[in-house]
């Protein structure tokens, strides 16, 4: 039997709900339109990233989110000008 290590892994944690994930993507400028399939495509490279690197789903999934809003926010200052 494998040594607990501490760390939850993607199998055994939760994942967040769609329709909340979609939510934090619109508050940080996704349209509205693509929100629940950002969301579904996000939570599964979230599940893989947790188990390819060890990580908790959390912590992937904030990883990804955070990537994410750099990328609208580079978005918004290029429709800015």
């Amino acid at each position: 039997m494998a040594a607990h290590t501490g760390k939850a892994t993607a199998k055994n944690r939760p994942a967040m709900e769609l329709d909340q994930l979609a939510g934090l993507l619109m508050t940080i400028g996704c349209p509205r339109e693509k929100s629940a399939a950002m969301a579904a495509q996000l939570d599964k490279r979230a599940k893989q990233l947790a188990e390819q690197k060890n990580r908790t789903y959390e912590e992937a999934l904030a990883h990804l989110v955070g990537l994410m809003r750099q990328g609208w926010a580079a978005h918004g200052m290029t429709n800015d000008k």
